[in-house]
């Protein structure tokens, strides 16, 4: 099988499995990713995420990742949810994390991918899976495979789709033909500039500072939010969606059709009171499965605490 004929049952297989969008690059150092990498953990962008600065090589090269690597997968599954209530009223909780924990859902159809792949080859892949879990740079890779672009939001943007995805990964030795990047659509758009309450977002775009992010500040950020952020947070208690809000290019964004991804049933239903007055109890019923329990009752509740609802 050529490398062109491979990727095309690569793709079909994954598109089979679920995914939206796919997409291959060649397994090679990142040379200017890398650069870009150094300067923004030197200017301490990055914040309190101290592991970032770990595994440096291995971020910038999938070969270290996967010794003998020829090609990148990249892979994008939807979670734009169909009922989205539970944004519109604070306490709010990011999109993403409305139903169960995402590494655990998609590392599992990675996995089918692979499996499936391997029963059509007739023969064992020699690779890895990744959902967000690894040193690997996921929108750098998703760009290289031309399934969307970086946008100025520094989130992978598909000009069919908008960016409400996961991002997933296949690092292995299939000899794949690789796709080309695709060009940047954001223009002279400034929205998610704009809107960004924390102004975490550069001014002219495609840097964020994450010491600044509202995700960073109610999900990574383990001590007390610092009181410059006091009205600001503009009730987001987990994670943020401002930036993708705005986006033009979310008006194409469809619903999902992944029954895991579906809000508990009681979420969709409390009011701010509810969410305000939340007990442990309720925490760990709601939250059982969900992305959220990574803050923990203790995190929610300093989050929603510094809220000013």
């Amino acid at each position: 099988m050529s490398p062109a004929q491979l990727s095309t049952l690569v793709k079909q297989t994954a598109l089979d499995t679920g995914f939206s969008f796919v997409g291959v690059a060649k397994a090679e150092h990142m040379d200017e990713e890398a650069r870009h990498l150094e300067e923004w953990l030197r200017q301490g962008r990055h914040g309190s995420m101290h592991w970032m600065e770990n595994h440096f090589d291995k971020r910038v090269d999938p070969t270290k990742l996967v010794p003998g690597a020829k090609s990148v997968i990249s892979l994008m599954y939807n979670y734009f949810p169909e009922d989205d209530r539970p944004s519109n009223e604070a306490p709010k909780i990011s999109r993403y994390a409305y139903g169960e924990d995402y590494h655990k859902v998609i590392r599992a159809k990675l996995r089918a991918v692979v499996a499936r792949l391997e029963e059509s080859i007739g023969s064992p892949i020699d690779g890895r899976v990744f959902v967000d879990s690894a040193p690997v740079m996921e929108r750098d890779w998703a760009r290289r495979a031309g399934v969307g672009w970086t946008g100025k939001n520094t989130l992978l943007i598909n000009p069919k789709a908008g960016s409400y995805f996961f991002l997933a990964e296949v690092i292995s030795d299939l000899d794949l033909a690789p796709d080309q990047e695709i060009k940047d659509y954001c223009g002279s758009c400034t929205a998610c500039i704009d809107a960004c309450p924390t102004e975490a977002i550069s001014p002219e775009g495609y840097l964020l500072d994450g010491s600044k992010c509202i995700s960073y500040l109610t999900i990574e950020l383990r001590e007390a939010i610092p009181q410059e952020f006091a009205g600001r947070m503009e009730g987001w208690a987990f994670g943020c969606d401002i930036c993708q809000e705005v986006c033009p290019w979310n008006r194409f964004s469809k619903p999902h059709e992944e029954p895991a991804f579906h809000p508990h049933p009681e979420l969709p239903e409390m009011s701010t009171r509810e969410l305000t007055e939340m007990t442990e109890e309720v925490f760990r019923r709601v939250f059982k499965k969900s992305a959220v329990k990574r803050t923990k009752f203790t995190g929610l509740r300093r989050n929603i605490d510094f809220l000013d609802v």
